[in-house]
Protein backbone atom coordinates (compact mmCIF):
# COMPACT_ATOMS: atom_id res chain seq x y z
CA UNK A 1 0.00 0.00 0.00
CA UNK A 2 2.89 2.48 0.62
CA UNK A 3 2.93 3.53 -3.16
CA UNK A 4 -1.33 4.52 -3.11
CA UNK A 5 -2.03 8.27 -3.66
CA UNK A 6 -3.43 8.20 -0.04
CA UNK A 7 -0.02 7.89 1.39
CA UNK A 8 1.20 10.58 -0.98
CA UNK A 9 -1.07 13.29 1.10
CA UNK A 10 0.33 12.49 4.07
CA UNK A 11 3.77 13.14 3.59
CA UNK A 12 4.12 16.89 5.55
CA UNK A 13 2.31 15.48 8.39
CA UNK A 14 4.97 12.06 8.71
CA UNK A 15 7.66 14.91 8.64
CA UNK A 16 5.83 16.89 11.61
CA UNK A 17 5.22 13.55 13.55
CA UNK A 18 8.76 12.41 13.22
CA UNK A 19 9.63 15.45 14.68
CA UNK A 20 7.45 15.28 17.34
CA UNK A 21 8.01 11.77 18.07
CA UNK A 22 11.75 12.21 18.51
CA UNK A 23 12.00 12.12 22.03
CA UNK A 24 9.82 9.09 22.38
CA UNK A 25 12.42 7.86 20.19
CA UNK A 26 15.06 8.75 22.51
CA UNK A 27 13.12 7.23 25.36
CA UNK A 28 13.14 3.98 23.80
CA UNK A 29 15.39 1.13 23.19
CA UNK A 30 15.93 1.85 19.96
CA UNK A 31 18.62 4.62 18.42
CA UNK A 32 17.23 6.92 15.50
CA UNK A 33 18.84 4.66 13.25
CA UNK A 34 17.56 1.55 14.22
CA UNK A 35 14.27 3.71 14.16
CA UNK A 36 14.68 4.37 10.53
CA UNK A 37 14.97 0.53 9.92
CA UNK A 38 12.00 -0.29 11.18
CA UNK A 39 10.08 2.60 9.98
CA UNK A 40 11.55 1.57 6.36
CA UNK A 41 10.37 -2.11 7.42
CA UNK A 42 6.71 -0.48 8.19
CA UNK A 43 3.97 0.26 5.67
CA UNK A 44 0.86 2.27 7.30
CA UNK A 45 -2.90 1.35 6.65
CA UNK A 46 -6.74 2.88 7.02
CA UNK A 47 -8.32 0.26 8.45
CA UNK A 48 -12.21 0.03 7.91
CA UNK A 49 -11.95 3.14 5.69
CA UNK A 50 -14.82 3.26 4.45
CA UNK A 51 -16.52 3.35 7.79
CA UNK A 52 -16.16 7.64 9.18
CA UNK A 53 -16.52 6.28 12.85
CA UNK A 54 -14.43 3.07 13.28
CA UNK A 55 -11.95 4.13 10.55
CA UNK A 56 -7.92 3.89 12.13
CA UNK A 57 -4.64 4.08 11.44
CA UNK A 58 -2.48 1.19 11.78
CA UNK A 59 1.29 0.16 11.52
CA UNK A 60 1.44 -2.86 9.36
CA UNK A 61 4.91 -4.47 10.66
CA UNK A 62 4.40 -7.67 8.74
CA UNK A 63 7.84 -6.84 7.38
CA UNK A 64 9.71 -6.30 10.38
CA UNK A 65 10.35 -9.05 11.98
CA UNK A 66 13.12 -10.00 8.86
CA UNK A 67 15.35 -6.98 9.96
CA UNK A 68 15.05 -7.81 13.69
CA UNK A 69 18.54 -9.30 13.28
CA UNK A 70 19.96 -6.79 11.27
CA UNK A 71 19.73 -3.76 14.13
CA UNK A 72 21.78 -5.76 16.23
CA UNK A 73 24.19 -4.52 13.30
CA UNK A 74 23.28 -1.18 13.69
CA UNK A 75 24.34 1.07 16.50
CA UNK A 76 22.07 1.36 19.48
CA UNK A 77 21.42 3.14 22.40
CA UNK A 78 22.17 7.12 23.06
CA UNK A 79 25.87 8.29 23.29
CA UNK A 80 27.30 4.86 22.28
CA UNK A 81 25.24 5.49 18.98
CA UNK A 82 27.92 8.41 18.33
CA UNK A 83 31.33 5.91 18.59
CA UNK A 84 30.99 3.58 16.04
CA UNK A 85 31.86 -0.01 16.73
CA UNK A 86 32.68 -1.39 20.15
CA UNK A 87 31.15 1.89 21.34
CA UNK A 88 27.41 1.03 21.89
CA UNK A 89 28.59 -1.45 24.81
CA UNK A 90 27.92 -5.05 22.61
CA UNK A 91 24.78 -7.15 22.89
CA UNK A 92 24.19 -8.06 26.69
CA UNK A 93 25.44 -11.96 26.36
CA UNK A 94 28.75 -10.99 25.87
CA UNK A 95 29.22 -11.89 22.45
CA UNK A 96 30.69 -9.67 19.73
CA UNK A 97 26.87 -8.92 17.99
CA UNK A 98 28.25 -9.81 14.43
CA UNK A 99 26.57 -11.24 11.24
CA UNK A 100 26.78 -14.67 12.97
CA UNK A 101 25.58 -13.72 16.34
CA UNK A 102 22.76 -12.32 14.48
CA UNK A 103 21.18 -15.25 12.52
CA UNK A 104 21.78 -17.33 15.82
CA UNK A 105 19.77 -14.93 17.56
CA UNK A 106 16.88 -15.10 14.93
CA UNK A 107 17.35 -18.71 14.48
CA UNK A 108 16.81 -18.56 18.66
CA UNK A 109 20.37 -20.59 19.29
CA UNK A 110 22.30 -17.93 20.69
CA UNK A 111 21.56 -17.78 24.58
CA UNK A 112 18.73 -15.83 24.92
CA UNK A 113 19.07 -14.43 21.26
CA UNK A 114 15.26 -16.13 20.83
CA UNK A 115 14.03 -14.35 23.82
CA UNK A 116 15.69 -10.78 22.66
CA UNK A 117 14.45 -11.24 19.67
CA UNK A 118 11.17 -11.44 20.86
CA UNK A 119 11.35 -8.62 22.74
CA UNK A 120 12.63 -6.39 20.24
CA UNK A 121 9.87 -7.48 17.89
CA UNK A 122 6.73 -6.59 20.46
CA UNK A 123 8.64 -3.26 21.37
CA UNK A 124 9.04 -2.37 17.40
CA UNK A 125 5.34 -2.86 17.01
CA UNK A 126 4.18 -0.89 19.92
CA UNK A 127 6.02 1.80 19.26
CA UNK A 128 5.13 1.96 15.54
CA UNK A 129 1.76 1.51 16.56
CA UNK A 130 1.81 4.10 19.00
CA UNK A 131 3.21 6.83 16.26
CA UNK A 132 0.55 5.59 13.82
CA UNK A 133 -2.25 6.78 16.57
CA UNK A 134 -0.28 10.25 16.80
CA UNK A 135 -0.32 10.44 13.25
CA UNK A 136 -3.59 10.12 12.75
CA UNK A 137 -4.00 12.47 15.74
CA UNK A 138 -1.72 14.82 14.20
CA UNK A 139 -4.03 14.32 10.87
CA UNK A 140 -7.27 14.66 12.79
CA UNK A 141 -6.45 17.47 14.91
CA UNK A 142 -5.43 19.58 10.98
CA UNK A 143 -8.66 18.65 10.01
CA UNK A 144 -7.09 16.38 7.05
CA UNK A 145 -8.56 13.03 8.19
CA UNK A 146 -11.70 12.46 6.91
CA UNK A 147 -10.11 13.65 2.96
CA UNK A 148 -7.02 10.93 3.83
CA UNK A 149 -9.61 8.06 5.08
CA UNK A 150 -11.60 9.01 1.65
CA UNK A 151 -9.17 8.35 -0.13
CA UNK A 152 -7.71 5.27 1.36
CA UNK A 153 -11.40 4.05 0.99
CA UNK A 154 -10.93 4.74 -2.66
CA UNK A 155 -7.69 2.91 -3.30
CA UNK A 156 -9.54 -0.18 -1.97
Amino acid sequence: MSDSPWTDRIVGARMTVDQEFSSRIVDSQFSNQQWSLIMTATEFEIEDADDPDRARLVADTEQVEQIIPELENVPSGGMGAMGGPGAGGGNQNGSSGGVFDSIMGALGLGGDGGDDHAEKLRAAEKLTQEYAEKLQSHLESKGRWQSVRKAAAADD
